[in-house]
């Protein structure tokens, strides 16, 4: 079998991860690293880098080729409409969901929120961590930043910037060492992630019947469930990686799903939050949709 993946760290990490949990099933298979248009392009915040996809579609081109059997990716880098002839055939167990801020020692202002005074400089590309930001600490100043997750995270080792935000999630796979800094972990109901966060996903050709009963030996069904709720209120707004949208969603041990999502026209408009509880998924998404479009701020 062969896996395609990008060739970061965390991407690495990603796909050693998939080939181990294959192997426990007796599925030996061996990695393909392919560069992407969000590798490549270095230089410019998300926003700027044309259509969707940019961390996946190369991947999906090889795979759609039959160069690859199937492909590893950050699920939140995943545009929801999949491109005709693929599938997500599994989803990973779910990582640590929140956002860390990560804050340079020398930086903290106790008392303030994040730890961070008026005027302090934060590393992020994303608009939804940006716009949130925005909301629970206006004085901030977002500095577009690019690059894999420890030559992000060095900015604010170095105390170029005063701080970093970057996903739990990575952060935790790659066991990074926080030396130097203070670490301030949100929750993911305030500081609301991105759609899928802290989730792996396997996609393969929809017509390759074998490979999916294979992979299918990895799902795991609630995260499923969840993230197909926080993906389809990513679709209904019609939003891609740039929208500053979260949406997060848990299943209780009763089986109620409890939303929480947040949502602005742009990184520094006034920012909209819902809650929503109810005992089925159907229709919640509907329901999340609407009331972001309808709050009044």
């Amino acid at each position: 079998m062969k896996i395609g993946t990008r060739g970061s760290r965390l991407a690495l990490w990603q796909a050693h991860f998939v080939q181990a949990e294959l192997r426990k099933h007796g599925i030996e298979s061996e990695l393909e690293v392919i560069k992407t248009q969000g590798d490549r392009v270095q230089h410019l915040g998300f926003d700027k880098l044309e259509g969707k996809g940019f961390f996946t579609k190369e991947i999906e081109d090889a795979l759609l080729a039959g160069h690859i059997d199937c492909a590893v990716h950050s699920l939140k880098d995943l545009p929801t409409n999949q491109p005709e002839g693929l599938v997500l055939a599994a989803l990973s167990y779910r990582a640590s969901v929140e956002d860390v801020i990560l804050v340079h020692q020398d930086r903290v202002v106790k008392g303030k929120p994040f730890l961070l005074g008026d005027g302090a400089t934060i590393g992020t590309s994303s608009n939804r961590r940006k716009a949130i930001l925005h909301d629970l600490h206006p004085g901030l100043i977002p500095v577009d930043i690019r690059g894999n997750v420890p030559t992000r995270m060095q900015k604010a080792v170095t105390g170029e910037l005063d701080a970093v935000v970057l996903a739990a999630a990575g952060l935790e796979r790659l066991e990074m060492d926080f030396t130097g800094l203070a670490v301030i972990r949100p929750s993911p109901r305030e500081f609301v992630p991105a759609p899928g966060q802290g989730v792996m996903a396997v996609q393969t050709r929809e017509d390759d019947i074998e490979m999916r009963k294979k992979l299918s030996l990895l799902h795991h069904p609630v995260v499923g469930e969840c993230t197909n709720i926080e993906r389809s209120v990513l679709n209904l707004m019609q939003g891609g990686c740039s929208m500053p949208l979260g949406v997060y969603c848990e299943k209780d041990q009763l089986g109620n799903f409890h939303v929480w999502a947040a949502f602005a026209p742009s990184a520094t408009d006034p920012l909209v939050r819902v809650q929503i509880s109810q005992s089925t998924r159907a229709g919640l998404p509907e329901r999340v949709v609407e009331e972001l479009l309808t709050a009044k701020v």
